[in-house]
């Protein structure tokens, strides 16, 4: 697909075109793709077409009805922020009363829609130009936000930001340009300084402007986090999205951040005032208690276990692996209760034996701080991934007292 090629799907024919075709489904493609050439539709157009049926519903995971109004590109749908998370980046930038907003990698737009349906003005830019007019086109109903081709490393800050009210948000790339895997995919860089613009330009220009934002890793580490910045790690529905570094008035709480999102359920938030600074360890298998919980992949990441042990009086089951064992029963928003029956070293034949003795076949597996082939191990229990006709629990393999240790669990 090529800009021009873009420019004819948003043009009022496209866009009818695009209308005019049937739920997205493998079997009916190849009627649907006669039906278009027959329509007049030359070769390029209906493979556009086509591609933009595809990915619209893919994309509908993220984007949910407003998926039918937005074209794509694979990477762009891919790399895009999902509808929710969006909406929270905009909210800062709304919340701040900024004018105008830079987006410098803007991909397809998820973000700037986001901020553009609050009246804030974005100018996108992105080093893509297909990338640049897709974005420009989901832009449509926001006439003074605009996408552009540009790299950000030629943003040229104003002379008074503040008065100005402008802010700039900045999503660097993570893959490398060049030849991609089987699955079409680039090399995924972790390195900060290795992304595109690298941080050491994200933090310049936010010294010229207070109100920045940035979209990294979750894996960026803690000893990164500038002074007076807040870095908040997100999850949706379990999964870890990434981390986000912001700056200035659009800080809320200082320091290292969790935020949970999910479909039906409210934004939890959890911040360092919530997190205890010690939270102590299960020395042996005698220590553990009744209940385990397993935090959000967030909280972990965002070195916040110790708001786990506050809510539940408990201790860590060994240092750094992100389980709390406590005798209380407690609601936690931001943590999986599992009900515990039954804890012993971890020993194959033995497991083997007790889940033998109970008729379980089913079993889910969680493993932290032991390395082993999951299904290897399967083999050696005797187990599959579903009950069948015996019954299923979860078995959590870790560590206690620096030593192996196998839990049964419940969820709770």
């Amino acid at each position: 697909m090529d800009v021009s090629t873009v420019r004819w799907l948003s043009s009022p024919r496209g866009w009818a075109a695009l209308r005019d075709l049937p739920a997205y489904d493998p079997a009916t493609e190849l009627a649907t793709q006669q039906r278009l050439r027959a329509a007049g539709h030359p070769a390029e157009q209906v493979a556009a077409l086509l591609l933009q049926s595809r990915l619209r519903a893919r994309a509908r995971d993220k984007f949910a009805e407003f998926a039918d109004g937005m074209l794509f590109t694979p990477d762009g749908l891919e790399q895009s922020t999902r509808l929710e998370l969006s909406a929270s980046h905009a909210g800062r930038y709304a919340a701040a009363s900024l004018a105008t907003v830079h987006d410098l990698g803007c991909g397809i737009g998820s973000d700037a829609m986001a901020m553009s349906a609050l009246g804030v003005t974005v100018l996108g830019v992105d080093s893509d130009p297909v990338t640049a007019a897709v974005a420009d086109a989901n832009l449509r109903p926001w006439p003074d936000s605009r996408a552009r081709p540009g790299i950000a490393q030629d943003f040229d800050p104003p002379a008074d930001p503040i008065h100005a009210r402008v802010g700039v948000w900045l999503d660097p790339a993570r893959r490398t340009p060049g030849v991609a895997d089987v699955a079409g995919r680039t090399r995924r860089i972790f390195r900060l300084d290795e992304m595109s613009p690298p941080w050491s330009y994200v933090r310049a220009v936010a010294t010229f402007v207070p109100a920045v934002g940035v979209k990294l890793p979750p894996s960026f580490p803690h000893d990164e986090v500038p002074l007076g910045c807040e870095a908040q790690w997100t999850s949706y529905a379990g999964d870890l999205l990434e981390c986000a570094v912001w700056w200035g008035p659009l800080v809320r709480r200082e320091g290292r951040t969790a935020l949970l999102l999910g479909p039906g359920r409210a934004p939890v938030e959890v911040d360092q005032t919530m997190a205890e600074e010690t939270t102590g360890l299960a020395r042996a298998l005698s220590d553990l208690g009744p209940w385990l919980y397993e935090p959000d992949h967030a909280v972990t990441r965002a070195g916040l276990l110790g708001a786990v042990t506050a809510a539940t009086g408990g201790v860590e089951v060994d240092s750094g692996l992100g389980y709390v064992t406590s005798d209380r029963h407690a609601e936690v928003a931001f943590a999986r209760r599992y009900a515990v029956k039954e804890v012993m070293p971890f020993n194959a034949k033995a497991v083997r034996a007790w889940l033998r003795a109970r008729g379980i076949t089913g079993v889910t597996i969680k493993k932290r701080g032991i390395r082993l082939d999951e299904d290897q191990l399967r083999r050696q229990l005797g187990v599959g991934r579903k009950a069948g006709s015996g019954g299923q629990v979860t078995l959590v393999l870790t560590r206690v007292g620096g030593s192996p240790a196998a839990i049964v669990v419940e969820p709770a």
